[in-house]
């Protein structure tokens, strides 16, 4: 059982014979409500049903919500304790909402974490030459978490190795908090690799973050290595314009500083890539390395890293 769920049972076990509290509630008391989903997925994956009362976990708006032992066995449990439901939600929901939860601030830590290497952050162009540029990946079959890299020479535009490797999740997947679900893999990928990279890319983000640390710069900072973040949605930021021609980018402004890219990377593209850089790297190198390695919509060592991580028998 991972950190996050134990804490999620923790507070679980909190609510009081009688009453309810939410998914939203819980992940307050966990620091951050952007992670009322993954509380909801680790009270599905509750091993001591009853002793443990994620029946008394209900939405925000009052509905019932999942249960493992399913919808109707979650009513009479609910009801047998005197609380008042019609159709698929809960009456007086006020009265009976359990807001007094002991905090376990598990992701107030990490944003303490985050801040403090935020500090380590270089956004400017750390090293001599490129050799090799790298992109990484992560997929998750069942309870693993896969992680690819994929070298590529940087003059050819080969690929020179690649690698793969599993490692059993640890930490479910929050906006935000990405660096900890997915550094494990990649610390352990990069450490075991025959060769470190002049440049790495990652998908995801690198300042472009509402705390200004993504996991391109979470990797970069703690692996001292050069590291640009390819992300295929926009987390936070307002782009100058929409970029409509291939190879054409706007800037994007995250409280009045500039945080990154949106680069319409290919004809077949419908919407831009956004790009940022990660650390020990500048925002023009950042993009023009991006552009350099966009055959299709996302550049080819991210491309090639997500094809392996989805297959490993691919190249």
């Amino acid at each position: 059982m991972s950190t996050f769920q134990e804490s999620v049972l923790a507070l679980t076990s909190q609510i009081p014979k009688g009453k309810i509290t939410t998914y939203g509630e819980i992940a307050r008391a966990m620091g951050d409500i952007r992670a009322a989903r993954a509380v909801g997925k680790a009270l599905n994956e509750n091993p001591r049903l009853v002793e443990v009362p994620c029946h008394r976990v209900v939405h925000s708006d009052g509905r019932i919500g999942g249960y493992k032992l399913g919808t109707k066995r979650k009513i009479e449990l609910l009801e047998g304790e005197g609380i008042r439901i019609k159709g698929d939600r809960i009456l007086e929901f006020e009265t009976v909402l359990f807001r007094d939860l002991r905090s376990v601030s598990v992701l107030k830590k990490f944003r303490e974490i985050q801040s403090r290497l935020r500090k380590k952050i270089l956004i400017e162009d750390e090293f001599s030459q490129i050799k090799t540029v790298a992109g990484i990946d992560v997929s998750y079959p069942g309870l693993f978490a896969r992680g690819s890299e994929v070298i590529f020479d940087y003059k050819t535009k080969e690929i020179v190795t690649d690698k793969s490797i599993e490692i059993k999740t640890e930490f479910p997947y929050i906006p935000t908090y990405l660096a900890f679900r997915e550094l494990p893999v990649i610390e352990r990928l990069i450490r075991e690799s025959d060769q470190k990279p002049s440049i790495l890319m990652i998908d995801g983000n690198g300042i472009l973050h509402p705390r200004g640390m993504g996991i391109a710069s979470h990797v970069g900072v703690l692996l001292d290595l050069p590291t640009i973040g390819v992300a295929k949605s926009l987390l936070c930021g307002d782009l100058e314009f929409w970029p409509r021609k291939v190879g054409e980018a706007s800037k994007i402004f995250y409280n009045g500083k500039r945080v990154g890219y949106a680069l319409l990377s290919s004809k077949r593209a419908k919407n831009p890539i956004y790009i940022s850089p990660g650390h020990k790297i500048s925002f023009e190198t950042s993009l023009s390395l991006v552009k350099e390695f966009c055959r299709f919509k996302i550049p080819e060592p991210l491309r090639r890293a997500h094809a392996l991580c989805s297959n490993p028998k691919s190249t």
